[in-house]
C-alpha cells in the first residue's frame, strides 16, 4: 500500500499573530512529502513511526467519542492497518516549522475520516472552516494546541489567506517571476526547534500589557500589511512593511531566534540585503528570508544553506 502524497507548507505571515486574530498566508512547499505505507520496512524511522500512530489511533478513537458530532474514523480498518506496520514514509523535517505532523493528519483524515470533506467540493467557508476544527483537535495530539492551519493546507494544497480566526478562504498568490531578483528562501538554523516550549514562552508573555499592546500595535499591523501586500503583489510596499517586522520580532521575540542568529537578524536589517523572520514558532528549524536581490543576500548569507521557496 502507498497513500497519496501530502506536502509540507510554509507560513509567510501570521506566526503567534494569527493565534491572537491577525491575518496570515500558508502556501504549500512542494520541495518536502509524506504518504502512508505498508511494506515490509522494518527501518528505525518506519518502527518509531508505527508506534506513534498506534498511539494516534487511540487518540482518535476518544476523539470520535467525545466529539461524535464533529468527526468519525474508520477506526478499525485503521487500527488494522497500523497492526500490520502501516507508517509514515516523510521526507518533511521534523520541529523545522514545515508542516511535518500537519502532513500526516492530511494523510489520516484523507484514508480514514468518514463522511469527509473532499478538495473536490465546493469549498465553503463553513466547510474550510470545519475541516479547519477537525484538523486542530487531530493535530493537538502532536503540539498541545493547533490551529488546524497546517493540515489544512497540507491537505487542500492550496494557499491559504487567513483573515481572521472564523474567515479564512482559499486564495491565489501572484505567480513566480522565474527571471525576477527577488525571492523569499529558507535559511537552515542546524537546530531541531520544539513548538510547544516556545508557544508556552509567548503564553507567558501574553501576560504582560506591554507585550500585548506590541502585538496588536506593532506586530500583527505589520503582519496584516505583508499579507495585503503579498497577495496583491505590492513589492515595494511588502519590503517596507518587511523590514519593521523583522525589526519587531528581533526586539520582541528574541527567546524564539536561535542565539547565533540575533547578529545575522540585525545585519539584514541594517544593509537592507534581506530580511530575517520566524518560520512557524521558531526556537530553531528554518528562520524565512525575505530578499530584493537574491544574489546580494547569498552573498551576505554565504556561510548558510538557503533553499528558494519562491521567486519575485
Amino acid at each position: 500500500m502507498k497513500g497519496p502524497l501530502f506536502y509540507s507548507k510554509i507560513l509567510l505571515f501570521g506566526e503567534y499573530g494569527i493565534i491572537k486574530d491577525s491575518k496570515g498566508l500558508s502556501i504549500p512547499y512542494n520541495f518536502y512529502k509524506g504518504a502512508l505505507k505498508s511494506d515490509a520496512s522494518v527501518s528505525k524511522e518506519a518502527t518509531k513511526s508505527n508506534k506513534s500512530l498506534e498511539a494516534f489511533a487511540l487518540y482518535l478513537e476518544k476523539l470520535t467519542i467525545d466529539e461524535p458530532k464533529l468527526v468519525s474514523f474508520d477506526l478499525d480498518t485503521l487500527k488494522s492497518d497500523v497492526a500490520a506496520g502501516m507508517y509514515f514514509d516523510s521526507s518533511i523535517p521534523q520541529g523545522y516549522g514545515v508542516g511535518s505532523s500537519g502532513a500526516l493528519v492530511a494523510a489520516i483524515y484523507d484514508k480514514y475520516a468518514q463522511h469527509k470533506i473532499t478538495v473536490l467540493e465546493n469549498l465553503t467557508r463553513e466547510k474550510l472552516l470545519k475541516l479547519k476544527t477537525i484538523f486542530g483537535k487531530m493535530e493537538s495530539f502532536f503540539h498541545g494546541k493547533s490551529s488546524g492551519l497546517d493540515p489544512l493546507n497540507s491537505y487542500l494544497s492550496l494557499p491559504i489567506l487567513i483573515n481572521s480566526k472564523d474567515n479564512i478562504e482559499s486564495t491565489s498568490i501572484p505567480s513566480q517571476n522565474a527571471e525576477g531578483k527577488g525571492a523569499v528562501f529558507l535559511l537552515d538554523s542546524g537546530i531541531i526547534g520544539e513548538t510547544a516550549p516556545m508557544v508556552q514562552i509567548f503564553m507567558e508573555q501574553m501576560k504582560n500589557d506591554g507585550f500585548r499592546s506590541m502585538l496588536k500595535n506593532q506586530f500583527i499591523k505589520h503582519t496584516d500589511a505583508c499579507v495585503e501586500d503579498f497577495v496583491n503583489g505590492n513589492i515595494k510596499s511588502l519590503f517596507g512593511n518587511l523590514k519593521q517586522l523583522s525589526h519587531v520580532v528581533l526586539d520582541n521575540f528574541k527567546p524564539m531566534i536561535p542565539t547565533k542568529f540575533h547578529d545575522l537578524w540585525k545585519k539584514g536589517i541594517d544593509t537592507n540585503d534581506y530580511y530575517l523572520k520566524l518560520c512557524g514558532s521558531g526556537g530553531g528549524g528554518y528562520i524565512l528570508g525575505f530578499t530584493e536581490d537574491l544574489e546580494k543576500a547569498k552573498t551576505a548569507l554565504k556561510d548558510y544553506k538557503l533553499e528558494v521557496v519562491y521567486n519575485f
